[in-house]
């Protein structure tokens, strides 16, 4: 929006916060599953005929702990919302669009693996990248770019959910920057790859870590 954007956002579960965004913020919140096929779809009608501009950053992980421990039910869903939701979100965004720029959210941990901890979310963060790579190579004749972030460790829920809510500032000491992520230093790095100043950057990643 500081950009000039008109901004739809999707949400699964924070209705309270989606809510405020609309009010503060003049965004359009459309509550979606991004691995849901016909929610995806919903989303994309949502936003109108003329999109320039798709972040694809919907993710999850699970209880961390070493790939032995870790239930199915938790694996399945980590692989359908961060590998099949985000191959629905790039596919829907190919069909629509004309122009303008795709930005798929990654992990630093899809290089690192995560071990002891996220293997399988750093997995399905690998498949990401593959994508970004790939689909970046398929629309660029069309003029479409398709970039990719790989944020390190940042402040976020995530950590929460997964029951280390202390994680950003425990592994701080691995980080050569000294310290956890913000959120809005991993928006800026999007909204440039979203921005003309980006022109020439398709089927890149750029990683946004601290220095890990």
């Amino acid at each position: 929006m500081r950009d000039g954007h008109q901004v739809v956002i999707s949400y699964r579960q924070a209705a309270d916060e989606a809510r405020a965004l609309e009010q503060e913020l003049g965004v359009l919140a459309v509550r979606a599953d991004t691995a849901d096929e016909d929610d995806v779809v919903r989303l994309f009608d949502a936003a109108g005929d003329d999109i320039t501009g798709v972040v694809n950053n919907a993710g999850i992980t699970s209880p961390s702990g070493p790939l032995a421990e870790l239930r199915t039910e938790d694996l399945r869903r980590v692989v359908d919302v961060n590998v099949i939701g985000a191959i629905l979100v790039a596919r829907e965004a190919a069909r629509r669009m004309t122009r303008g720029a795709i930005v798929n959210v990654s992990s630093g941990a899809a290089t690192l693996g995560s071990p002891g901890e996220y293997v399988h979310y750093a997995a399905t963060k690998a498949a990401v990248d593959a994508l970004t790579i790939g689909l970046g190579k398929e629309l660029a004749p069309r003029g479409i770019r398709v970039n990719g972030v790989q944020p390190g460790t940042v402040r976020t829920d995530i950590h929460r959910l997964s029951g280390q809510p202390d994680r950003p500032d425990r592994v701080a000491g691995r980080v050569p920057l000294g310290r956890p992520g913000e959120v809005e230093e991993i928006a800026n790095a999007i909204a440039w790859l979203l921005s003309d100043e980006a022109s020439y950057a398709t089927g890149s990643i750029l990683r946004v870590t601290g220095g890990t």
